[in-house]
């Protein structure tokens, strides 16, 4: 049969003239041929309520193809009876086939029936075989089954948890599909989980009783950490104190000193702890203090093998930030004083634990985690310093918590934490902890210079000598003296020399590893302080209102000139302290810090010699004024002073220094002079004769002779100096038995020989002087008589004098 052609599209065209019935038809028509959607038509006729003229355009179309299909018959007729044909020779040639297969059928169902017979038996034969075989199998794997259950529960007993959770994994992934066993599969569905939920639980106690242990460790920890740092501060310390030593050495010495310092390692504390966390050959912990990690390292592992990774490190992280919060609590009871070691022991092991815990944890706390729990700590230490320094009163309880931080902070920053807002803390409070400082060595010396008996202080052992003298620099001579030594001080010298130093170390060591390099000029800016406002008042009000004799003052004056020497040592010593070459100090050195209390000391002493030698110049109004023949020998008067200036001053230098005594024996001597001239000016003289001045004269000869006997004291001899004090009554005395007294009129001569005296005072003595014998000048008031030339010339200088005036 040949296939069968598409229908090809046939498209009516209708005429414009035809009516509107016909045009209809002619469009359906159309679009039946063409396949199209008769739909709109259908709608249309019921729209127009003639469904029977659709009807009968549908019938005319089908009349119309009828035609169509007849020719077609037609036209294939021919081929449909050839095909009839050959369908029955077909079926002729089939039933021929059915007969032959029939008979082949037969013939095989005879001869394999016996085979087919075999072949059942084979068969189920063969499935016993395999049922057999499947049930071995199953024992097999129950067996397999049965010995990991075994296993299972012996590492459970044994507490090896992750083994169990091993073979519990591996129970399910190899075993549990596959067991034939409902009873049992059912079982182990229902142990697996709780297995796991168990093995967590025992976990999780074992972890909670390991953040209750490490709490303990921590402090124990802390305080280990802490105490390296303070060994290695220590050791630091050792070896700038042989640093200095040799430098001193050298310095004082022309002998080349050599000396090495040994190098201190870096990370002497980190490496320390970090020994004691390895020292159980796991590297999870260890040591006599228990830092073992490893309860925390096996519930890490056995969550991350139940596939609770995250939630553990959640979990890790919140209980230590209780704890750590917890350890912030500062009890009320205890005064900080007493806990702060504690306190911030059990911080500094919390973190030595955790930057532990951070290198070797695997990922278990990050370092973000670290460094939030860092600022965490900072901010409330920081919170608890300021509370508590802001209470307290005490300089040294300021200074023993200041020293503890700072070795925290020694500790911490060799872990890698940021310690710097702590050391703000301790900067902020370091005018607060110098003023308690003041406070406390104000008293102290006050005690101290209360305490002074004014007598020189004897030491009778070596040691006491060191102590007392060679700690302090104020020895006079390196030769050791011989025992018992009496010393040119009281012992108020080495008692406020040692509470000085204890100030300068006490600020070193608070301003010491506090952040700053540089600290010198603070120390010395404090101790510019203690020195000039705190001892210069206290030695300045004990001179005041205390010392009341000559050998007091004299003792006070020799103090203050040890003192001296001692303010050198103390810029030096803080010099030394924080690490400042000696040269700068002695290139800045300022002028004596004490110079009010040895200026008040040296007047009080001079004025008090004043005093006593104003008692013995009482007797000067025993002179005999009016005398013909002057006194062989000096008056009474000057003998006596003499003998006490001759007692005092020996006694004076055996303990005040030479710049002291040049001092305050011109000022004694200028006294001596002045009272003489003021005697001669006094109303208690109303005339004197030539004799008496010659006396006067002989008088200041033998204070002339004094002074150059005081002067070989003196290193450099220069007895002009102290004859210079006496220089007013010399000149006046001078003038007096001049032959030209109106030279005193020439300015030449008057600076040259009398430049000490007041022409006033000149006219006053000039005009009392008085010689009846008119050997000198003549008689003042004789009639008649022949002027003396002297008498004229002291009168005439008396009207210039008077003139000028």
């Amino acid at each position: 049969m040949n296939p069968s052609k598409p229908p090809r599209r046939k498209v009516v065209q209708a005429n414009g003239d035809d009516s509107g019935d016909k045009q209809d038809q002619l469009l359906l028509s159309s679009a039946i041929c063409n396949n199209e959607d008769l739909g709109p038509f259908i709608r249309k006729a019921f729209a127009s309520g003639k469904p029977e003229t659709l009807q009968h355009h549908l019938k005319h179309f089908a009349r119309s193809k009828e035609s169509e299909i007849e020719e077609v018959c037609k036209a294939h007729y021919q081929d449909f009876i050839l095909a009839v044909d050959d369908l029955r020779s077909l079926l002729s040639e089939v039933e021929s086939l059915k007969s032959s297969l029939s008979d082949s059928n037969s013939k095989l169902q005879s001869v394999a029936r016996p085979l087919l017979t075999s072949l059942d038996s084979f068969v189920e034969t063969r499935n016993v075989s395999r049922n057999v075989n499947l049930a071995i199998e199953s024992v097999g794997a129950c067996v397999q089954l049965t010995e990991v259950c075994s296993r299972a529960n012996s590492h459970l007993s044994g507490d090896n948890f992750y083994m169990a959770l091993k073979c519990v994994d591996t129970i399910e992934r190899d075993y549990l599909d596959k067991t034939s066993s409902s009873t049992l599969k059912k079982m182990l569905e229902k142990k697996i989980p709780e297995i796991r939920s168990y093995i967590e639980r025992k976990v999780n106690k074992e972890f909670g009783d390991w953040l209750v242990e490490i709490r303990v460790v921590s402090r124990n920890l802390g305080q280990l950490a802490i105490g390296q740092a303070s060994s290695a501060r220590q050791r630091e310390e050792d070896l700038r104190i042989k640093q200095r030593q040799a430098e001193e050495q050298s310095r004082l010495s022309v002998r080349d000193c050599i000396y090495a310092l040994e190098e201190e390692d870096e990370d002497g504390i980190a490496a320390g702890i970090g020994d004691e966390a390895h020292s159980n050959g796991n590297g999870n912990g260890g040591g006599v203090l228990g830092f073992d990690l490893t309860p925390l390292y096996r519930a890490y592992h056995i969550h991350q093998t139940l596939g609770l990774e995250d939630g553990f490190k959640q979990y890790y992280f919140e209980n230590r930030k209780l704890q750590l919060t917890s350890d912030f609590q500062v009890s009320s009871m205890t005064p900080f004083l007493e806990s702060h070691q504690t306190f911030f022991a059990q911080i500094a092991g919390f973190f030595v634990v955790e930057d532990r815990v951070y290198r070797t944890g695997g990922g278990l706390i990050s370092k973000m985690e670290v460094e939030n729990l860092w600022e965490i700590a900072v901010s409330k230490m920081c919170s608890v310093l300021e509370d508590q320094f802001s209470r307290m009163q005490t300089a040294n309880h300021l200074l023993l918590i200041k020293d503890y931080v700072s070795l925290l902070g020694v500790t911490l920053r060799r872990f890698g934490y940021p310690i710097d807002a702590l050391l703000d803390v301790l900067s902020k409070h370091r005018d607060k902890y110098h003023e308690l400082l003041l406070s406390d060595c104000r008293q102290q010396i006050a005690e101290a210079v209360a305490g002074d008996k004014f007598g020189q202080m004897v030491m009778k052992k070596e040691y006491e000598y060191s102590m007392n003298v060679l700690s302090f620099q104020i020895q006079t001579s390196h030769i050791m003296p011989a025992f018992p030594y009496v010393a040119p001080f009281s012992s108020t010298v080495p008692d406020c020399c040692r509470i000085v130093r204890s100030f300068i170390e006490d600020s070193v060591s608070f301003m010491s590893y506090g952040g700053q390099l540089e600290f010198y000029d603070v120390v010395k800016k404090y101790l510019d302080k203690l020195l000039g406002e705190v001892l210069d008042e206290s030695l300045l009000k004990l001179i005041n209102t205390t010392v009341s004799g000559v050998f007091q003052a004299m003792q006070m004056a020799a103090n203050m000139a040890v003192m001296e020497r001692a303010c050198d040592f103390f810029f030096r010593h803080a010099a030394q302290l924080s690490g400042v070459p000696l040269r700068m100090v002695e290139r800045s050195r300022r002028q004596f810090p004490l110079r009010k209390a040895r200026d008040a000391a040296e007047e009080t002493l001079s004025r008090l010699l004043k005093s006593k030698v104003d008692g013995y110049m009482t007797l000067i109004e025993n002179v005999n004024w009016m005398t013909d023949d002057p006194p062989q020998g000096g008056n009474e008067y000057v003998n006596e002073v003499i003998i006490y200036l001759e007692t005092s001053f020996s006694n004076a230098s055996q303990i005040l220094p030479t710049q002291v005594l040049k001092r305050v024996i011109p000022e004694v001597l200028s006294h001596i002079s002045e009272t003489i001239v003021g005697t001669l000016v006094s109303d208690s003289v109303k005339r004197f004769s030539v004799s008496a001045i010659t006396g006067i004269d002989t008088d200041i000869k033998l204070l002339e002779s004094f002074a150059e006997n005081q002067a070989t004291l003196f290193f450099d001899g220069d007895a002009d100096q102290l004859k210079s004090a006496l220089a007013e009554s010399r000149q006046m005395v001078n003038l007096l038995v001049s032959n030209h007294p109106e030279n005193f009129l020439n300015p030449v001569i008057r600076e040259r020989s009398y430049s000490a005296l007041d022409h006033k005072k000149v006219v006053i003595v000039s005009e009392k002087l008085k010689d009846p014998s008119d050997r000198l000048f003549g008689t003042f008031g004789s009639r008649g008589s022949r002027q003396n030339p002297k008498k004229k010339s002291l009168d005439t200088l008396i009207k210039r004098l008077r003139d000028v005036s």
